[in-house]
């Protein structure tokens, strides 16, 4: 085997491990499964965006890919839990496409989206791919935890944590509408410190 075979197969088995850690949690937590608001940044951000074509990604059960289709978008929202897309698939909404994707290596079309949604979820490596699947003028919505010396959860790899002012260093590039470090919603089992960017492609 050589080292590209090697990086594909270990990559294959990383992404095998999360959707298995994914499945499970969404089978033994049930709350997981209930109907919840959207986060008010994707509330927002429709005001700024142009087109109708949109993409989640890490979309778990749907919160913000239902309210992006109830508004008249076209929506493909990806998840690497098969758990989790099977129960958005199983609500029929319209304009609303679940895939299940391992959301580590994944094609998508450039220039193809007016609006990109990625909330409670960070792998820096795909933004630049985010930043080429948006349309000119398209709006991304980041939204996801940060570092933070109040944060209630057990320490995790700081890999998944942002820190401060990282989104609007990755995107400066873009035109920044809105930023903000802020509290989590209540409905989360911890307190985390979070950070969010709505932001226009150039």
């Amino acid at each position: 085997m050589n080292l590209i075979q090697f990086q594909k197969t270990k990559s294959r088995n990383m992404a095998q491990k999360d959707k298995e850690k994914w499945d499970k949690k969404y089978n033994e937590t049930p709350r997981l499964m209930k109907d919840r608001t959207p986060s008010p940044k994707v509330v927002e951000a429709i005001q700024y965006t142009r087109g109708k074509k949109a993409l989640e990604i890490a979309c778990g059960t749907g919160r913000n890919s239902i309210f992006l289709a109830e508004n008249r978008f076209e929506v493909e929202a990806f998840d690497i839990s098969e758990v989790a897309i099977n129960h958005l698939k199983k609500q029929n909404i319209k304009n609303l496409t679940a895939i299940q994707k391992d959301l580590e290596n994944f094609d998508i079309e450039k220039n193809s989206f007016d609006l990109i949604v990625q909330t409670n979820y960070l792998d820096r490596k795909i933004f630049p791919n985010l930043k080429e699947a948006l349309k000119k003028d398209g709006i991304i919505v980041i939204e996801t935890y940060m570092n933070h010396k109040e944060n209630e959860k057990p320490p995790s790899n700081p890999l998944f944590l942002l820190k401060e002012n990282e989104l609007k260093e990755i995107f400066s590039d873009f035109e920044i509408i809105k930023y903000d470090e802020y509290f989590n919603e209540k409905h989360e089992l911890y307190k985390m410190r979070k950070q969010a960017i709505i932001a226009k492609k150039l």
